[in-house]
Formats: structure tokens, sequence, C-alpha cells
């Protein structure tokens, strides 16, 4: 989670906008520093290296001691680079080192001579993220005056237990995120009595946090210990006289309800507060009774507590930036303070069951919000007018709603910054967007879900790489005025509307384009033979009439992953340099015209999990290298695309994952890009008449092969065994002969066979009753 920089003091290693989940540092070719890079710099003191190629500074290794070179620095920043271990030795000789970074070389593994690390005791501060070396504690206890400690995302075989860093009596931070731990807290660590800052996230911590050493430790001001399996009593008495604590994260563990009083206040007062259950949506519990007592707070996060929306919490902490108050259980109407909240720019009530009509005073009450999310509730109505005060909105989403009418002017005149906007699945009419608008920033607009009938042509001065209005009410010809400065939109998707007509050749200067989606209209003609983008990666055209040969155009899209031609009228032959699709992962062409022989370099798409050539007039045989294709379960939900969101909020990973994407900082930490990940691609498979619509984590393990419905001949190849990876397989309606293979008993995974309306023989193999995982076999 990202949180507005300048909020919290400044602290040497945990920074709260840093991401919380492993970093990587693409591995780039690595180059050698020349030591002549360093001459004549005799009294430097700080030097930064970070995120460059560099892999060794072995030219200076042995000859700092005689020249002097660097022998006064006294800070070093090596993060992202490729070192390996010949950097020990150069280091060693660095006698006024006092801050060391070391971390994302992922070069440094094994073992380090003690005599590399001579004048390590002076080290106060050592970064050492994602660095896998050996056993590190006998190094650490060298260093005799550090305080701050980084060894997150590192392999905990790397400290056997976390016992080990008890000794370092100097510590005020120490982060050990992402390492793996798996163990109770050792009452040791209550030695640490100088330690500010403790970053336990992301291992497997075990005990209840309220009879573990962290009571000890009363220096303490921020503590993090997120995702692990500790028992967190919501009422933190036994916290109650840690007076420097200003930030708690607890998220994703075990909260504990117990008998809470208001007669007791805690000596803190928190800035930050963030709890929620591992449990998700299986105890409701109601608000931590100490929070009454919190007057300083700047950001909040609460999941997975019930009773009403704590309007109080607002009260009592006028300073309030950031309140996230989704997935929680907050019924009834959405309750506001009794003043207006000026410095609140993010609030996120999603996924409650919050209901009424929204409110016209959300404005007032806000005024200065960047962040609004209000979807997945039970709101309804028009979208009030006096959205449109909120000038400083970047981010909007009301989508999963029972929201109706259309979409203010005043809304789309005023919030001139808007960015973000999410209207989908309400009963939303009218245009798109307002005629009159002044969005020439927007950048994402997801509308589908809704009764919209048109898209205004003024859309074409926004910058738009994501626009989804599908399943709308839109007629006519596919609408092209929208493009303008949007050619480069990255995701296009109008399917489920009443388009008809060609695809406009306009499309083809969308060249950054990675999905389209027309599927589902009345599209007539054929594919542009311009339509040749490099870089589309989803193309779904399916259930329309287009027809025509096997677009020539595609030949072009090398890194196309899904391609869904289904319930169409083409016709011809499958080409030959289908094959050269490489990347390709879900191939639908059933219900068309095609004909001729399934073409041998289909065998070449090793990639590929779904494959669907039914009900067209193919004949010949199987060609039996298709068992060189392992169908191993699709990856179309994978993929990432890069894209700048400089202007938009200052924000966390959203929360949108059924919009098909999550947003998340860019994990080098050195820009404001953000990075688009499609997670809610989806494919239909059809299998004994019934067509199954595959999303998300089920998508990713599905594979199958449907050729039925075709004029196919011969024997069922035996190579078609080995596919052991395989879930359905569906043969039936062709003219194979022979006997059912003996190899078919390999087939571990397959869910549905159906070889039915052949002219096989012969006995059915009894091995096939030992295929534990077989639910359907005609």
């Amino acid at each position: 989670m990202e949180i507005t920089k300048g909020v919290w003091p400044n602290f040497s290693i945990w920074d709260v906008t840093k991401p919380r989940r492993r970093p990587h540092v693409g591995h780039a070719r690595a180059a050698p520093a020349p030591r002549t890079e360093f001459d004549g710099l005799n009294n430097l003191k700080e030097l930064d290296l970070s995120y460059n190629t560099i892999a060794s500074i072995s030219a200076l290794n042995g000859s700092q001691e005689e020249s002097g070179i660097l022998k006064k620095l006294e800070v070093l920043d090596l993060r992202g680079n490729g070192f390996d271990n010949s950097v020990w030795s150069f280091l060693g000789g660095l006698s006024s080192i006092k801050i060391l970074d070391l971390s994302y070389n992922y070069g440094l593994h094994g073992a380090v001579h003690n005599k590399d690390l001579r004048n390590f005791s002076n080290i106060e501060t050592l970064h050492m993220d994602s660095v896998m070396l050996d056993d590190v504690l006998p190094y650490i206890r060298v260093m005799t005056s550090i305080q701050v400690l980084s060894l997150a995302y590192s392999d905990s075989k790397r400290i056997p237990s976390i016992e080990g860093l008890c000794e370092l009596k100097k510590l005020r931070e120490l982060d050990v995120s992402g390492s793996d731990f798996g163990e109770t807290l050792p009452w040791c660590l209550a030695n640490l009595t100088s330690l500010r800052l403790l970053d336990l996230t992301s291992n497997h911590f075990t005990g209840n946090i309220a009879r573990s050493p962290l009571i000890n430790l009363t220096s303490l001001e921020y503590l993090a210990i997120s995702d692990n399996d500790f028992e967190v009593p919501i009422s933190f008495k036994s916290f109650f006289n840690h007076s420097k604590l200003v930030f708690i994260e607890s998220l994703n563990n075990m909260l504990l309800e117990e008998e809470d009083f208001l007669a007791t206040s805690p000596s803190f007062q928190l800035i930050g507060l963030c709890l929620s259950s591992s449990e998700h949506g299986h105890i409701p519990r109601s608000f931590p009774r100490f929070l009454y007592h919190q007057h300083d707070l700047i950001m909040v996060k609460l999941s997975d507590f019930t009773n009403k929306f704590p309007y109080w919490l607002l009260d009592n902490n006028t300073r309030m930036e950031i309140l996230f108050l989704s997935y929680n259980s907050f019924g009834g109407q959405l309750l506001f303070p009794s003043h207006p909240m000026r410095n609140l720019i993010m609030l996120d009530i999603t996924n409650n069951h919050l209901e009424g009509f929204l409110p016209f005073k959300l404005a007032s009450s806000f005024p200065s919000l960047e962040f609004l999310n209000m979807s997945t509730n039970n709101f309804e109505g028009n979208i009030p007018s006096s959205f449109g005060d909120m000038t400083a909105l970047k981010t909007l989403d009301l989508s999963n709603n029972n929201l109706s009418g259309e979409i203010p002017v005043h809304l789309a005149k005023s919030c001139r910054l808007l960015t973000f906007l999410r209207l989908s699945n309400n009963f939303l009419e009218g245009p798109v967007l307002p005629h009159q608008n002044n969005l020439t920033l927007l950048q994402v607009l997801y509308s589908a879900n809704n009764s919209f009938t048109e898209i205004p042509p003024n859309l074409s001065r926004s910058n738009l790489f994501y626009l989804d209005v599908s399943a709308n009410q839109l007629v006519g010809k596919i609408p092209v005025g929208f493009i303008g400065n949007n050619t480069s939109i990255y995701f296009l998707a109008m399917a489920g509307n009443h388009l008809e007509g060609p695809i406009p050749i306009e499309f083809c200067q969308l060249k950054y384009l990675v999905l389209l989606d027309l599927s589902e209209n009345n599209i007539t003609g054929t594919v542009p033979s311009c339509f040749n983008s490099t870089n589309m990666r989803n193309i779904r055209l399916s259930k329309n009439r287009l027809d025509g040969p096997f677009p020539m155009a595609l030949n072009y899209s090398t890194n196309l992953m899904e391609l869904d031609l289904s319930y169409n009228q083409f016709s011809g032959t499958i080409p030959t340099w289908i094959g050269s699709l490489s990347e390709l992962t879900v191939l639908l062409l059933q219900n068309n015209n095609f004909e001729g022989n399934i073409p041998k370099e289909l065998c070449n798409l090793s990639s590929l999990s779904m494959i669907d050539l039914s009900s067209n007039n193919l004949f010949g045989s199987i060609p039996p290298c298709i068992s060189e294709i392992e169908f191993n379960g699709s990856h179309v939900g994978g993929v990432s695309y890069g894209f700048d969101l400089t202007d938009s909020p200052q924000t966390f990973t959203l929360l949108l994952h059924d919009l098909g994407m999550v947003l998340a900082k860019s994990e080098n930490g050195r820009d404001e890009s953000f990075w688009i990940e499609p997670t809610g691609q989806e494919a239909k498979f059809t299998t004994k008449g019934i067509s199954l619509i595959y999303r998300g984590i089920v998508l990713q393990l599905f594979s199958g092969i449907n050729l039925s419905h075709n004029r196919l001949t011969g024997h069922i190849p035996p190579e078609i065994g080995n596919l052991t990876g395989l879930k359905v397989l569906n043969l039936s309606h062709n003219n194979f002969i022979g006997t059912i293979p003996m190899t078919f008993s390999n087939l571990k995974g397959i869910e549905c066979l159906d070889l039915s309306y052949n002219h096989l023989n012969g006995r059915i193999p009894s091995q096939l009753t030992e295929l534990y995982s077989l639910e359907v076999f005609n």
C-alpha cells in the first residue's frame, strides 16, 4: 500500500510506500566499473550506484589502501546491480563505511570470508534484501555497531532462527519481511529494548501477540506483522503502555475478540492502523474500542468488521487523509461526520451492504477527495450532480450498485483531473459520457453492463488506454470518432452490444492495442488486412457474422496468446503459418466453415492449452505430433503491460481484480509508472453441447481439445495418451475407426472424455476405470 509522502517520520529502512511483495530488478547485461571513475574522489563521503548494470568493482580491488580511494566513504548504495561475491574484498577495505545497501544483487550467494569483513564493525545500517548468502549470522555478529538491519525477502535458511538476531542489542530498526520464517517469536527479542521499527510481514510466525516478546518492546513506534499466522486480540490492551507506538499493521492474521472496556485508554496515539482477518467474511466483529480514544489518525484500513459506518472515527480524527473500510459488513445508509473533512483524500467503502441513494452532501463532507471507491454496495438512484464539486477527484468507482439515470454533466465538466472512471454493472443510460465533458486526462473508462446507447465523439480528446463498453445497448456501426487522441489505447472491449457493419479500418491506427473484444455483435465482412499489430495478445471476435478466409493479417501478431474466431462464417483452410504464433495459448475456431486437414504446424504451438476446432468441415487424420503440445493450462491471465499513470493519484494496489486488471506501483520504486495485469481473462469451451466460461485461476488450470462435429477419419493417434495434463477431450461426431488406444489410461487428469458417434470397435480398455478424475465418459 502506498501512503502519501510526508505523513510519516523519517525511518531508514521501512518506508510505508514500499511494495509488500518480493521486489524484482530486471537482469540486464552487466559491465565492470573502471577504476578511473573513482580517481580523485578521496574526500567522497556518499556514493549512489543503485539500479545500474554493474557486475564488478574488481578494478579497484586491492588498490584502495594504496591510493586512498574512497577511504572516507561513509554511505554506499549498490542496490539493483549484478555484483557477485568479488565485491566483498573491495568493501572490506572501506574503513569508514557506515551505511551499506547491497539489496537485489542476485549474484551474491554462498559464503563470505571473515577477512573481507574486517572493517564492518563500524557499519550502522545494512540493507541486504533478496540477497541469498549462506547463514549470515556470523557476518552480522561482526557488525557490533549495527542499528538498522534489513534482510527482507531472503530465504530463512540464511538465519536458522530469528533468535540469532537477539544479540544485536543496538538495533533500532529490523526488517525480516518475506523471509519465510515459521516459528513463535523467541522471548530473547525482548532484549532489543532500543527497537523502534519491527517488520515481520509475510512470514509464518505463530502465537498470540499479547503473550509474546512484543509486549516488552516499549520503544516500538512502527509494528508491521501482516500476513502471518499470529493471533491478534483486537483490544491491543497488552500494548497500552507502548506510549511511542504510532503505526500498527496487522492484515491477514487471526483477529481475536475479547472483553473490551472504555474504562482504560492506551498511552499511544496512532497515526496509522491496518487491521483485517485471515478468515474473511466468517467472523464479523465490532470495532476495537481503543479507537474511540484515538485523535491523531491519518490513515486507517479496517476490514472484516460489522456495525454501521464509523462516522465518529472521522469526527475524532480531523487530520484523517486515508480511510479504507472495504470488505466489512456495514449496513444501512452512509453516515457523515459533523464537520467537513478537508484533509481526506482517499475513501474506500467497497464491498459493504450500504444502501439508499448516493448522498448529495458527500461532496461537501469530503471536498478534497482524490480517490473514491463506493463499489459493490446497494446504492440506488441517480449519481448526484454535486459529485462534480469534488474537483480534485482522480479516481471514481461506483460499479456494482443499482444506479440509474445519466452521468451528470456537472461531474463530466468539473472533474477535470479524473483519470479513472468505473461505472460497470449498474443501470445507467444515455451516452457513455455526456457530450459536454472536460475529461481530457481520462485514461480508464469501464462502463460495461449498463444501458448506455452512445459513445460521444468528443471522447477523442481523452488519453484512454482502457475502454470497456461491453454489454450495453450500443447500436449501428462501430463508432470510430472516439479514437482521436486515443491511438495509444491498450484495451478495447465492445462485446455484447448491437453493433453492425465491418470492422473499421480506423482500428488499424491502434498500434499499441493488446486486447480487442468485439464478440457477440452483428459485425460483418472480413478482418482488415492492415490489422497486424505485433502488440496484440487477445483477439475476441466470436458470435458475429464475419466471413472470408482465415485473417491473413494475424500472421504478424506473433505475440498473440488468445484467438477466438468462433461462431462466425469464416471459410477456407486453417493456414500453415498459424504455427508461427508461438505464444498462442487459447485457439477457438469452432462453428465456422473451415475445411481441409488439420495443419501439422499446430504442433509448433507448445504453449497451447485450449483448442476448439469443432463444428467445421475438417477432414483427414489428427496429426500424431499433437502430443508434443503439453496442454498444461493457460497463462493468458498472467501477462503484464506497462503504461504511465504519472498524473494518477499516489495510491496503492487498486483492488480491481474483477475489472480485469490490477494497478500496482512499479516495484523498483524509481518512478511513478504503473503496470496493468489482466486477471479477468476468460475463454469459452464447449463439450457435450454445454459451453462453459473459464476465468482466472480456473482458466490457468484448464486444458482441452475439442475436434467434434467434423469429418475426421483414421485411427485415433495413441500419442494423445501422452497428454497427461489434459482435462477435456472431445472427438465425437467424426469418422474415426479402430479401437480406443490403450494409452488413454495415461490421461490421469482427464475429467471429460467423449468419443461417441464414430466407428470405433473392440473393447473399452479396462485401464480406463483407473482414471479417477474422469467424471463424464461417452
